[in-house]
Parts: C-alpha cells; structure tokens; sequence
C-alpha cells in the first residue's frame, strides 16, 4: 500500500526527530521490504486466485456483482485493482463492501469507515467496518453474487477473517453465492497459541480456532461452514477459485501491504507474536514506520539501550500508545524470522520478558489483551511467573484437537 504524499513527509518527519533525539537508527530507509524469497514451484510461481482470470471472469459476465476488496485485491501481472480490471472487462460490478481500513485502505486501524462512493469507478461502497459488520438485506437485493478477495495474515485477531464470517453468513441468509478468490497465508508455515474460550467471542476472536490457524480464506471459510459457525446454522454456498502452485510452507512476499501498519514482510511474521502487545501499555511501534518490530514503554528506560519515540502519522495511526514519549525496549528489525520458520511457535519470549521487566506490573495488562489472547488464562499465567513450557502445555488438548478438524478443510496438501 503506497504512501499518501502527506504520510511520506511526516514519515522523513519521524526519521528526523528520531536522529534529533540520539535514538538507533533503522538500518534500512523507510518503506523497504526485507525480501524474502518467493519459492517457485516448476516456472510459474504461486498464482492466486484473482491472478486466474480465465477461471472466472466469464462466469461473471451477466451477473450483477458485490465485491468485498481493499488495496491487496490485485491481478499480480498487472498490478492493477482487480475492481477496475472487471469494470474494463465489462462485468457489472453494483457495490463494494470495505472491511477495516476501508476499500481504498486509507483509513487508520480501528478507525470507522463510512459507506461512500468510489470517486473513481462510481460505485457505491458500503462500509463492514462502522455502524455494521454485516452486509445488510438491502444492500444483497440486487446482487446475483458475491466476491472475496483480500488479503490475510492468518491470525484470529486480524480481522479480515471476522468480515469473512459475516459476508458468508448475509449471502447464506440471502442465498446470494460467495466466489472467494484464494491467496496464500504468510504465516501458513505453522498452528501455535491458545485456542479462543468461546465465552470471550469478539470481533477480534469469533471462533474456536487457535491466534495461528495456518489456513487460507478459502480454507477457513470451508470452515466456518463445516463446522457450523454462522448463526442458525446456515450454509453459505460457496465458488473457490484455487490458487495455483501453492503450499502452505511456501515463502511468500506480499505484493501489497495488507494494512497500513503492516508496511513490511518482517512485520507480516512478527505480528501473530507483537500483537498481543496491543493489549498492554507499551508501545508495539505504531506511530513509527516500523510498527510491529519494536517494542518499548517510557517506563523501561536504563533497562533497554534501544529507544523510540511515536509520532502522530496520519493514514498509519494518529493517536500511538505513549505518543510523542520517548520508549525503551527491543528492536526486531533484524531479527531472524528464520527462527520462526524452524520452531513452528510463537515467541512468548518478548512478552514474559518485558514484564518481568517491567516495573509496574499492576499497569502493564489492559482489558483488551483477554480479547486478543482468547481468554484470560494467558494473562493469569504470565501475572503468576508460569514458564513458557507450562504455558505451552495448558495449550493442550484443545491445540492437537484443532489441528485435526483444520486437516478436514485444506486445499493445499
């Protein structure tokens, strides 16, 4: 996702105010993507789903179209917006539906984004991130069918899979088909974490299915149908565009960041772990150009030699935890995702560090940490010094019962 003009000068704002205050300086200029390798399978590499024209495009022609998209719903060769390569080949597209940070991914996390309409194609946009998650009965009326495709991390907290759910189950109440254009999983390579305590359901954690679930949407929405997850028990009929020469341990670059703070492919892997921080006072790195690589809290200082400081940055998050305070912790620029790759596991490591480290422990935890971990198991442990080893173990049963169900549902053997 390009920067606005606007966030590319506050970003050189930041690198300067940074240098100003004598802080570690990235080792990279800002907006680069540490490269990892797509790994080919034969000459042609992954194709995603929207990548495949040929398998669907005349299938749409005729039909009156809803597409949910945002800024990844691309056609790899072209790198145009797959909404604006339909239009020009003549399907009648009659609404887009925006999941969080909007269609055109303008908007901040957890902003709300208002329906509109496309200044550029003209079409109406109905908002799922605002004063509803679910497509509404008359924005289906005049729908023939539904389409899918955007980009996911593959963690229960991203909250792409939770429209996912909603979309599936209007179109089943509405017996409206869904086509989902599949992509791959960045973090597909592995299952790891607590499984969700229904008890705690929210947008952030609907199912119950572990942070890490190493499915794609086309196999997570098999899912949520297999298993009945959609209120009443409905079944959405669903149209799955494979995608071509994946699997799910296959490296893969994102062309597209799939959301403003997600800006590169370290902080793609590093997010399922980071993330539990945003339910904690510390700073994760928002506000700079490298969230979800840093870690850090005013409070830490002359334990950490490392420091940051976050900035309003408009587009990427106005109003950062400890914003415009200087932070001290850890910095994951470098750090070998490779380990991650090897192990299969989440890094709890940071998050027991910090705080042990931290020196008012009573402040460290907010109420939105038990949303993110799935219940407030994870929370208790960590409060009453529980090992990583003894945490991992109170994953079980529930961890191996998943992995069984999930094996029902992949595409990609």
């Amino acid at each position: 996702m390009k920067l606005s003009f606007y966030t590319a000068i506050t970003a050189l704002s930041v690198l300067l105010h940074t240098a100003c205050q004598g802080q570690t300086q990235p080792s990279r200029p800002v907006g680069a993507i540490r490269s990892i390798p797509l790994v080919k399978k034969g000459d042609q590499g992954i194709r995603t789903g929207a990548d495949q024209t040929t398998l669907y495009f005349n299938y749409l022609k005729g039909r009156r179209v809803g597409m949910v998209v945002n800024p990844t719903s691309i056609i790899s060769s072209t790198k145009m917006p797959l909404v604006d390569s339909m239009v020009r080949a003549g399907i009648s597209i009659k609404k887009i539906f925006g999941p969080e940070h909007g269609f055109r991914g303008d908007a901040s996390n957890g902003a709300t984004v208002s329906s509109s309409v496309d200044a550029k194609t003209g079409i109406p946009v109905v908002s799922l991130y605002g004063k509803t998650y679910k497509p509404a009965v008359e924005d289906l009326k005049d729908l023939d069918l539904m389409i899918f495709d955007i980009q996911d991390v593959g963690t229960r907290f991203y909250t792409y899979i939770s429209t996912l759910h909603y979309v599936m189950e209007a179109c089943a109440e509405n017996n409206v088909e869904l086509m989902i254009l599949d992509r791959p999983n960045p973090n597909g390579f592995f299952v790891d974490g607590p499984v969700l305590d229904s008890a705690f359901k929210s947008f952030v954690g609907m199912h119950p299915i572990p942070i890490v679930h190493g499915m794609t949407i086309a196999e997570y929405a098999q899912m949520i149908n297999g298993e009945n997850w959609l209120k009443n028990k409905v079944q959405c009929k669903l149209k799955i565009v494979k995608m071509a020469n994946y699997q799910h341990d296959i490296p893969y670059v994102l062309p597209v960041n799939p959301s403003p703070n997600l800006n590169t492919a370290q902080s793609i892997l590093l997010y399922p772990g980071i993330c539990l921080f945003e339910g904690t006072t510390l700073s994760l790195g928002r506000g700079t150009m490298f969230p979800f690589q840093m870690v850090g809290h005013p409070a830490l200082k002359g334990k950490y030699s490392f420091s940051f400081t976050p900035v309003s940055i408009p587009g990427m998050s106005e109003d950062p935890p400890q914003k415009n305070q200087v932070c001290y912790g850890i910095d994951l620029r470098q750090y070998d995702t490779n380990q991650l790759r090897k192990s299969k596991h989440l890094n709890l490591t940071w998050l027991l560090n910090l705080y042990k480290t931290f020196p008012d422990k009573s402040h460290f935890f907010n109420a939105y940490f038990t949303k993110l971990a799935g219940a407030d198991k994870l929370r208790k442990q960590i409060e009453a010094g529980s090992s990583e080893k003894a945490i991992r173990a109170s994953w079980e049963p529930a961890l191996s019962r998943f992995k069984t169900m999930r094996k029902k549902y992949l595409i990609y053997q």
